[in-house]
């Protein structure tokens, strides 16, 4: 026998603020795993149910794909941007080459220089690797290999996240590794940094 409600039973709160906030950030969790496995193309449903909520709670969140994307990616920025205060340019190189090994959605971000002229490159994109490469940048030495051409240091950067393939994190580490090497760089522990 299935029980009705009494006409003046209430629902259950929703849980206000703080059920907001957990949603959101298990939305940013599930994006962050499901974009590592998939890249940026990622079906929002299949965030929304690794988050354990519905479609429509992803788009209260984040009305769009961009804004999910972003929030997720802003946060390895935030890292590599912390790394450049804590360390030196081998150990920099780390914490990216960590973070490139971890997600081909931040590959994506690395590539999206916006040099290109027409392309469909998102803004957000384009904001956070020219951020990456400053951070980069405040720790490269005027005599670095990579600092003689403009271009050399993203450049490098888009090489090795080229390089950066394989089924598990340790074979795309050591790809990693061997790109590096082959340019003629120096990098540090390949882990991530705490923000």
């Amino acid at each position: 026998m299935t029980q009705q409600p009494m006409p003046d039973a209430r629902r259950p709160a929703s849980g206000g603020p703080k059920a907001a906030a957990r949603n959101r950030a298990a939305l940013i969790a599930a994006a962050r795993e499901i974009y590592a496995e998939h890249g940026l193309k990622a079906p929002l449903s299949a965030i929304a149910r690794r988050a354990g909520v519905g479609q429509g709670v992803l788009y209260r969140h984040f009305p769009d794909r961009a804004a999910l994307a972003a929030a997720v990616l802003e946060e390895n920025v935030r890292q590599i941007e912390k790394a450049a205060q804590d360390t030196d340019l081998a150990g920099l190189l780390g914490v990216v080459t960590w973070h490139l090994t971890e997600s081909a959605a931040f590959i994506s971000v690395l590539h999206a220089d916006g040099t290109d002229g027409g392309s469909a490159v998102p803004e957000y994109a384009v904001a956070l690797s020219r951020r990456v490469e400053r951070a980069l940048r405040t720790l490269l030495p005027q005599d670095h290999p990579l600092a003689s051409e403009p271009d050399d240091l993203m450049i490098a950067v888009g090489m090795v996240s080229g390089a950066v393939t394989g089924p598990t994190r340790e074979h795309r580490e050591r790809r990693a590794r061997a790109a590096w090497r082959l340019l003629g760089v120096e990098v540090g522990p390949i882990r991530p940094s705490e923000i």
